[in-house]
Parts: structure tokens; sequence; C-alpha cells
């Protein structure tokens, strides 16, 4: 590597740095507890690990000083010095190291079989590391964890330690690593829905099937009625299909073929005879039942259809988290039937579209763009239709998107099986990456469908589909919002928008007359006359993450006004009902992000 290049901005470089880490957390290891049987210590995203098997339990204390010894190590500047042996030499050189031994098995018959050897410590690896142990600064190294994890990953293997670390050049980078941490664990959807009651799991009810409390179900209804109603506005119309469909349907649009393993299947998918449903993953099929209603004619294209769809996917157990991953979820999604011609209006609609929901929720200064398109040497037959179509599907995305402007990267093999698609990626406090919205380009399933048009020179046309969300998962765009506000939602989809607070039982019917009148605004209003202290009851407010408290004494009550405090603490003083009333309003109206 250049000299140039090795910064932590280079990825390559990066990864050889917390490789080398991961070695020098197993001399120390070896140092420390000479019996250690060594597994794997790859680089990870964020830093290093090793999985080891040790004799007793590892606590914090002991991750201190294994961390004091591999501080140690830096210092000794050992040389990285790489070379190779024969099989039976690995394996003698090896023979007390038994998860060692089975990895040089596994090492086909012709390849090298390498080792790296640092001072008194010689490891299997194939590399690349820096060149000295003194090149890692010990001072911007920390350990930060250490988990259980089975041997190669299979539950029937036994369960090692994995010892997690990470590592800076500098110390001042450490630290900001940290602290970035400790704000992404502050700001986690899973501890702030919670603990604001947003949403729970039940062990008894399963993984991925999130119980969403009543402040959360209010937040995604507000949400849904809002994008139902800009949905219409745009000319959309609103369908309800069925949640279950026989296999005949999937047959059809090719998922009982490409997507069966994410399905939840009721009855038996091997016996043709008997019947056999599935619950949706997706309303396409569906939604086209209400194209192929009657025989259509160029003139009724464009057709946008929309629906809020409650979908299954059967998510692997791992791979769920909270709200962003789930078994069950509901969805805005719809579909566009158009002509060929109006491809790109469409397209530029339905993008123009997200991109004004999410500005409108504040996530959208978060997002990227990716053009997923198909790889055609995939070996499994992951998609459907010609090279050609293909071809063609993607060169019309990416002259939209060059035209429109977009800043997108390219996802190769990350297309859906029928046609290539812009997701808008966002990623969440830890910097795990989700799709938060998608467009996608169909020219194949309108033909398995027979879904046909009478053109303007009378002939049977086949139609083009564009799949949209236009805000995407209801419940992962709830985790997102609390992450991004840490709570505090903006007012207008707060689940309380308003409480309204009495310092003294003497005031409490002219709170209530404020409570009614606030109510009867559509104001989401909420009351605490109990005989708290004051103190306590904003502190409670503001916890809660409540944008205003009305504050009522005896005073506001003999001049008939109120005084107002922002959930920041801010005093916005007395005023009258009226200015109230027109502030709250205002600021959910025009939706501000506050």
């Amino acid at each position: 590597m250049e000299e140039a290049e090795k910064t932590f901005e280079n990825e390559q470089y990066r990864k050889t740095y917390w490789h080398t880490c991961s070695h020098i957390l197993a001399q120390a290891l070896k140092r420390l507890y000479p019996d250690v049987k060594l597994a794997i210590g790859p680089s990870i995203d964020e830093g290093f690990y090793y999985d080891v098997d040790l004799s007793g339990s590892f606590t914090q204390e002991n991750l201190k000083e294994v961390e004091k010894e591999m501080r140690k190590i830096c210092k000794e500047n050992n040389q990285l010095e790489r070379f190779a042996l024969s099989r039976e030499e690995a394996k003698e050189l090896m023979a007390d190291q038994p998860y060692k031994l089975e990895l040089i098995e596994g090492i086909p018959e012709g390849d090298e079989i390498s080792f790296y050897r640092q001072g008194d410590f010689t490891d299997l690896c194939a590399g690349p590391h820096l060149e000295t142990t003194k090149q890692v600064n010990g001072s911007g190294l920390k350990l930060t964890s250490c988990t259980g994890a089975y041997w190669r990953g299979d539950e029937h293997n036994k369960m090692l330690t994995r010892i997690y670390g990470v590592a800076f050049p500098t110390k001042d980078e450490l630290d900001a690593f940290i602290a970035a941490k400790e704000e992404a664990k502050r700001r986690d959807h899973n501890k702030i829905g919670r603990e604001l009651e947003y949403f729970t799991t039940v062990d008894y009810i399963g993984q991925g099937l999130p119980i969403i409390l009543p402040k959360g179900a209010r937040v995604i209804q507000t949400l849904q009625r809002w994008v139902e109603d800009l949905e219409q506005r745009r000319g959309y119309l609103l369908t309800k299909t069925p949640f279950m469909a026989k296999r005949e349907l999937y047959k059809i649009s090719g998922h009982w073929d490409h997507y069966l393993n994410g399905m939840f299947v009721l009855g038996d998918p091997d016996d043709e005879k008997s019947e056999c449903f599935a619950l949706r993953p997706m309303t396409c099929p569906f939604q086209y039942q209400v194209y192929l209603n009657r025989e259509r004619s160029y003139r009724d294209l464009p057709m946008r259809f929309n629906e809020t769809s409650t979908l299954f996917r059967n998510e692997d157990s791992g791979e769920m988290h909270g709200l962003i991953r789930v078994r069950q979820f509901t969805i805005s999604e719809g579909h566009l039937v158009i002509r060929p011609d109006q491809l790109e209006q469409e397209f530029k609609g339905c993008l123009d579209l997200a991109k004004h929901i999410l500005d409108t929720v504040g996530l959208l200064d978060r997002c990227t763009f990716r053009f997923s398109q198909w790889d055609p040497a995939n070996p499994n037959n992951k998609y459907e239709g010609t090279p050609e179509q293909w071809e063609a599907a993607q060169s019309s995305m990416a002259k939209i998107l060059d035209d429109l402007g977009v800043d997108y990267t390219v996802g190769i093999d990350e297309a859906a099986f029928y046609g290539p698609k812009l997701d808008i990626q966002f990623r969440n406090v830890y910097g795990k990456e989700d799709t938060i919205v998608t467009i996608q380009i169909d020219m194949l399933l309108a033909e398995r469908f027979g879904m046909v048009y009478t053109g303007d020179d009378g002939e049977k046309k086949t139609p083009y589909i564009i799949h949209r969300t236009s805000l995407g998962c209801y419940e992962r765009t709830l985790a997102y919002l609390l992450e991004t506000y840490a709570g505090a939602l903006p007012t207008w989809l707060a689940p309380e928008q308003v409480r309204v607070l009495s310092i003294k039982d003497s005031v409490v019917d002219y709170a209530q007359g404020v409570v009614d009148k606030l109510g009867a605004m559509g104001i989401r209003v909420e009351s605490d006359f109990s005989s708290n202290t004051l103190g306590y009851k904003i502190r409670n407010g503001q916890k809660e993450k409540v944008p205003y408290m009305v504050i009522i004494g005896e005073k506001d009550m003999e001049n008939n006004t109120i005084s107002i405090r922002y959930r920041n603490g801010e005093d916005l003083g007395a005023m009258s009902f009226e200015e109230f009333a027109s502030l709250v309003k205002g600021v959910v109206d025009s939706k501000e992000k506050k």
C-alpha cells in the first residue's frame, strides 16, 4: 500500500489496522491465559473481534487487564513477519490449537498456508497486516465488550467467547467514536420507543411481531391519513385487497418461484392436490386484478393505485431489529399502470412525492440513493426476463435518474426479480442501512397477468408498471423518527401535542375548559390535575417529550389567560387561549419540525 493511502479514510488500510489489532488481542490473551484456544479474529465494519475458548468466566475487569497488555505489546514494536508452511508443518506448529487445526484441514490442496509472527506469538492468517505492532497507537485502542458465539456460527458447536474491540490512530478519535456510540444508544428507537411506550414486544407472540401501543398507533395513523390524502390529490385510486391468496396467484407473478422462503405458507406447498394459501409479502399481484376488472384503453392510462397494505415476510431471526425489520408491517404501497411513453414523467412523479414526504417528516437529509440493478452472471436464476429487457429497463431508469440529477450509487444484484429499482436508503443510529422507499420499473409482470390496453391505433398493447412506496414501512419510519428526533417528535406528529397542568384544585374547572376547547380543535391534548407539585408535572411532561405544557394557576384564571412552557424548558409566558390556539394550529398545519 502506498504511503499516501495509509490513512483511516482508506477502507483497506482501516481494515488492515483493525486486523493487526485482533492479532495483538490474541497475543495478549496467550500471555495472560496460556491455555487459551484461539479460533478466528477478523476485522469487521467497526473494529475487530477474536473468538477464543477460555475456561471460566470473562468479566469487564478481565477486559481491562487484556487491554493493558495490548498497549504494552503495541509499544514493543514487534515486526509482523509473514511465512508459509506445508500442511504437515502447519499442523505441527498448531498442534495445541484444535480450532486452527480444523481451519488448516479446510484449506484446499494446493493453496498456500500462511502465518504471521509477531514477537512471541504466531497465528494462522492470510493477512494483510501492518509492519509492526508499534504502528497501532495503544492509547487509541479499547476492548468494548465480550459475548458468546458458537464456533463457525453453528449452534451445534461449542460456545466460544467473542471479545470485541476498536482502535483509532489517536485517542481523540477513539473518544469521539465512544461518544457517538453513547449518543446512538441514547437515540436507539428500541430504548426510546419502549421507555416512551410507543411499542412493546411479547415473547409468546413472537419475534418480529411488535405490539404498537396507543402512542405509536396514533403517530402511524397520523402519517397514514396524511399520505393517503396526498396520494389522492395526486390522482391515486385507493384499493383494499386480501391479506392472503392461493399459491396460484403467486405462481403467475413469479413470487412462488423466487420468494417462497420469505413467505408464510398456510398448507403444504408441495401438495398440488389440496388448496394452499400464503400471506401476502407484497400487494402488486392483488392490485393488478383491479386493472383486469374490465378492458382498458390508452385513455385510461396512467392508472395509479395505492393501498395502505399490511404485509408479511418471514425474515430470519438474526435480521430482525425493533421496528426496523419485522415480520408483519404496514406500507404505503402503490402500482402505476402506464404506457411506455409515460414512464419518465410518472417515475419523476413518484420520486417527487417520496422526496416531499421524507423532507416533510425530516428524514430526507439523511437519505442516500441506490440504483439497484440485476447481475446477469447470477448463478441462481434469480431474475425473470431476457438481457435485452433488462438493458431496456435499466437504460430507461439511468436516463431518468441522470436527467433528474439524482446522486446515486449502483447496487449490482440488488434488483427485484422483475426489474431494476431506485432504493432510497436510510442508516439507523448504529450505521445499519435499510431501504425506506423504493421505486421500481417493471416491464415483465403485466404480460404474465395478461394486462393489456387498446392503443390509439386500435391494437392491443402491454403496459409498463411502476412499483413504488411513498413513505415505505410505517413501523420502520416510526423507528427512524424516534431516533432522528430522540423521541421529541415534531408537534404535528406527536401523539400528545399539549398537556394542561393545574397548580391548584381551585383552577381545575377552568383548566378542564381549556382541555375541552383544544380537543374540539382537533389538538391531541391530555391533562394532569393530580396533587403532585408543578415541578414534578413539568418534568414528567418534558420526560415524555410533550411539545407544549399549558400551566394554569389562579392568576391565569383571574386574567382569563394561560401560561405556556415548551418541552425544551423555554417559558413562552402568559397569553390568551386564542393566541395559543393560533400558535399551535400554525405549527401543526405547517408541519414545522418542532
